[in-house]
């Protein structure tokens, strides 16, 4: 937690404290340590990415955050409240893969996120139009998930997430799918919706430049059991246009990850044909 210049105390949108994540029975030849101690904090406001080698307990970290799965230790909190369920209030989560209902148009299925949000009808459509234009996607409205392209979907399940109107994102791998220049066009828009929105963001990703290139923070985790190894600043404002990535300084940065990732990725890999 942080003072301000007026003497309040500044609780941040998300604080890990000790987390620990374990399977298995202690003693248990087969017992995996998935997390260890991790603590950090988010502001409220500011774009955080998880990046680590395969195996290194991202995506479960980030369930733990979003109430999904009960840490083994330690605890959670999101502002003032812990976390011991998934808070769809207070977070929003945008997956891997594409969670629309198939026999459902993209506006029926924000007409059943607003239903189950409990906003009122007169709101839904505003809010849907809103969302999808914050994605280029306007126009789709009417169109089922089978007659979009991978890349439309995801944009569709970012739209969701901002839909939802949380102040918090979880966002797990959610370009993965994408080809290079998608993914490039979708974290232009996530970073012009940052600085628009004032959203928190946790990120997890395994693409050095796209954490680079979206992040405050990153916090570069090391081989499993998963620990925070090391946090790199980005000080770039947002929203960041392309040429970003054509600076000295992007480069430095990525560079920088890849020098405090390249032995954790090695230690998974070995780990992983043993």
């Amino acid at each position: 937690m942080r003072i301000s210049k007026s003497g309040h105390l500044i609780v941040p949108a998300i604080a890990v404290r000790n987390v620990t994540q374990t399977y298995g029975a202690p003693g248990d030849l087969r017992r995996v340590v998935a997390l260890e101690n991790i603590s950090f904090a988010v502001e409220r406001g500011e774009f955080v990415t998880l990046l680590g080698p395969s195996g290194c307990g991202k995506s479960t970290l980030l369930n733990i955050i979003g109430g999904l799965v009960e840490p083994s230790q330690g605890a959670v909190l999101v502002g003032d409240s812990p976390v011991t369920k998934p808070m769809p209030e207070q977070m929003a989560y945008v997956f891997q893969e594409s969670t629309l209902f198939p026999w459902y148009t993209v506006g029926e299925n924000f007409a059943l996120l607003f239903r189950y949000r409990g906003v009122e009808r007169p709101e839904w459509k505003s809010r849907t139009a809103d969302a999808l234009a914050a994605v280029g996607m306007q126009a789709f409205a009417a169109y089922y998930p089978r007659q979009l392209s991978v890349g439309m979907r995801q944009r569709i399940n970012l739209a969701r997430g901002i839909a939802a109107g949380t102040d918090i994102l979880l966002m797990d791998e959610p370009f993965a799918a994408l080809d290079e220049q998608s993914r490039m066009v979708l974290g232009e828009d996530l970073s012009a919706l940052l600085s628009r929105t004032g959203k928190t963001i946790l990120f997890v990703t395994h693409s050095i430049a796209e954490a680079v290139f979206l992040s405050d923070r990153i916090f570069v985790m090391s081989s499993r059991p998963g620990r925070i190894k090391s946090v790199i600043t980005v000080d770039e404002p947002h929203p960041r246009p392309p040429a970003f990535m054509l600076q000295s300084r992007f480069a430095e940065l990525r560079n920088a990850c890849y020098s405090l990732l390249r032995d954790e990725i090695r230690t998974a890999m070995a780990e992983a044909s043993a």
